[in-house]
């Protein structure tokens, strides 16, 4: 088992560029499934659950060629009727997304609940009634659902909450079906546009990209398509939070700060800012942190909501920045009942933190953080805790790094081009 040792107290300094989005490239893998031709796609990151997924569609009968700088190639003609691999599907939330396509190219398939971050439920009834609303036949088991089709026919779905895999497993069902099909409330993050502006390019016919509205008029077949997979926003607004967190000086290239507006607002109340030269963020050093509080001067809130709101995935780094911050804000995560629980790590490392119920925490700051030994709950979390070790005094150890190599590819190499004390250790 591998493990992170960590030496906080240095600055770190330099730029770095953000991987390809995780977000759009594991939808996008699925893609493939949906016609017989090659899907080229670059800039695909190389982390723990693209080879997951590479792995699921390779034993599926995918022709998968890699080559460097994050150019992957899928072709799937050869898949058949084998279903996706159990264990594998276990692994990663992602796999669930192999039933839209499965369905369109076959009628048929076995899908696994589903793995990835163990963040608390994380309900699939929102994929489940989609397909359902488009001719879809649902068999429930204890440890897998059975999907089956006579014909996917486009018809009116509202989509019961603004799920982001939900909506993209509605979307890859549409693409193929007969008729047209309304999508609304969907959710309208920048992957799931990614993932509609290369299904377009392969033939689909998607309009109202970008809101919370999709038309998609049903298509015979897909064919082949070459697309460039954005920056990871998660990896970004990660990268913010480690400069602001350590006093350091950051230049993100290649960043698209278009997509970091509500970031700005939110880091904005502990008193981060930056600057936008281009498509990079700079991020100063020794900036002041100090928790802007609220016109009438109640405690400022820094929550999380649908795009483009602020993504719960910035949640975790929120709250460690904010114990480098002077005064007091309320964490607010709304989406999962477990993304919290970390917090009592940061209390051990000498964060004043208190975790008021599953969802909320009262940050009073700023607090000196001390080195300790230390567990990587997910992927964001781990993060997370890695800026932490960065920013506290002495040596922290961080174990079952696993689930940050799911989400951040070649984090330590990354981080000590920057100046970081961070080194991988086997046990």
């Amino acid at each position: 088992m591998e493990y992170f040792w960590v030496e906080g107290g240095h600055r770190l300094g330099g730029s770095i560029t953000p991987i390809g989005n995780k977000n759009a490239a594991l939808p996008l893998l699925a893609a493939c499934l949906l016609t017989d031709e090659t899907l080229h796609l670059h800039n695909v990151p190389d982390i723990g659950d693209v080879r997951t997924k590479l792995a699921l569609l390779s034993k599926m009968g995918v022709v998968v060629q890699e080559g460097q700088s994050g150019q992957c190639s899928l072709t799937a003609l050869g898949v058949g009727e084998q279903q996706p691999d159990v264990e594998l599907s276990r692994q990663i939330r992602t796999a669930t997304l192999l039933a839209g396509p499965l369905l369109a190219r076959r009628g048929h398939v076995v899908i696994s609940r589903p793995g990835g971050d163990r963040i608390g439920r994380r309900r699939l009834d929102t994929h489940l009634l989609a397909l359902q609303a488009l001719g879809t036949d649902i068999e429930v088991r204890p440890d897998y659902f059975e999907l089956r089709t006579d014909g996917l026919r486009g018809c009116d779905i509202f989509l019961d909450e603004m799920s982001v895999t939900g909506t993209e497993q509605a979307i890859f069902a549409s693409v193929l079906a007969e008729g047209t099909t309304a999508l609304a409330n969907v959710a309208m993050e920048p992957h799931v546009q990614e993932v509609c502006h290369c299904l377009n390019a392969m033939g689909a016919k998607i309009e109202g990209i970008g809101t919370h509205n999709l038309t998609i008029e049903g298509v015979t077949g897909l064919h082949g398509a070459t697309h460039r997979i954005g920056p990871d926003y998660m990896e970004v607004g990660s990268l913010i939070g480690l400069a602001a967190a350590t006093r350091s000086a950051l230049r993100i290239e290649q960043a698209r700060p278009d997509q970091h507006r509500m970031t700005r607002i939110m880091f904005g109340r502990l008193g981060v800012t930056w600057e936008v030269e281009g498509d990079d963020i700079v991020v100063p050093p020794d900036q002041p942190l100090e928790v802007q509080t609220d016109f009438d001067g109640a405690v400022p809130k820094i929550d999380d909501m649908p795009w483009p709101g602020f993504p719960p995935d910035l949640i975790s780094i929120a709250l460690v920045v904010a114990t480098q911050a002077r005064g007091t804000v309320l964490i607010h995560q709304k989406m999962f009942d477990q993304r919290l629980v970390f917090a009592d790590r940061l209390i051990d490392m000498g964060a004043g933190i208190v975790l008021c119920d599953p969802h909320r925490a009262v940050v009073m700051g700023p607090s000196r953080l001390r080195g300790q030994n230390l567990v990587s709950p997910d992927i964001r979390a781990g993060m997370a805790l890695v800026i932490a070790a960065l920013t506290a005094e002495g040596v922290s150890t961080i174990h079952n790094i696993i689930q940050i190599d799911r989400g951040y590819e070649q984090l330590e190499r990354r981080l000590q081009g920057l100046g970081a004390h961070i080194e991988r250790l086997g046990e």
